[in-house]
């Protein structure tokens, strides 16, 4: 196997199954955990993987890896200049907001097709699965319990590129996480106002009047 075989091995199970460890990649490659590591290494010098640490059970954090933006630019995305006429002849024709309400509309119906799953689960078993959804989306989430409210980043942006252009995307993955959680999501940061990373917050029951479920107190932070 050549060295460019393995390497495109490694980001094509990346794309598959971000969050891997270097011991799932190697399973998935079919070589040594050392010789994952040193293609890892190169691909994290030329910024098309990065990693961090995630929690996973009890002991130390494991250290997983995932594609970034430029890792995902290496696969077709040909689909994207369709959305992008499509998005482009709609906003010729609709204001913003009736943009914002469309893309709001279909966050909600994702959310929608999971009550009957999510209705008698606590607040943090909702962010558990919304996070399972939305990587099902192509995000990469985390949550984690901040005092009286839970903050939820998303890591990355399968929307990145659309959004620059059509910031009213963004309403799908804000509605989709208010109706799974069944309150109110509050944006703070924003990629596409160049922040970071895009971040919500839930806010406490002070702030809405109503509470939030929750059967562990714990901070939890991408499991």
């Amino acid at each position: 196997m050549n060295t460019k075989s393995t390497r495109e091995r490694i980001l094509q199970t990346l794309l598959a199954n971000p969050r891997c460890t270097i011991n799932e990649l190697a399973q998935a490659v079919g070589i040594s955990p050392i010789s994952v590591r040193h293609h890892l290494n190169s691909l994290l010098a030329e910024g098309l993987v990065a990693s961090e640490e995630e929690r996973h059970g009890v002991g130390r954090p494991r250290l997983v890896y995932y594609l970034t933006e430029a890792g995902l630019e290496r696969f077709p995305t040909r689909y994207v200049r369709l959305t992008t006429r499509l998005l482009n002849q709609l906003k010729g024709t609709l204001s913003s907001q009736a943009m914002s309400e469309i893309f709001a509309q279909i966050g909600e119906e994702i959310a929608t097709g999971y009550h009957n799953i999510v209705e008698k689960m606590s607040t943090e078993e909702r962010l558990e699965f919304l996070r399972k959804i939305l990587a099902e989306e192509g995000f990469l989430v985390e949550w984690e319990k901040d005092g009286d409210t839970y903050r939820i980043r998303e890591v990355n942006c399968p929307y990145y590129y659309l959004s620059q252009q059509y910031p009213e995307v963004c309403s799908v993955d804000q509605s989709l996480i208010s109706t799974l959680l069944a309150h109110p999501a509050d944006k703070i940061s924003c990629i596409v106002q160049k922040d970071q990373r895009c971040v919500y917050i839930i806010k406490s029951e002070k702030e809405h009047g109503k509470p939030l479920s929750t059967r562990n107190e714990s901070s939890r932070m991408g499991r």
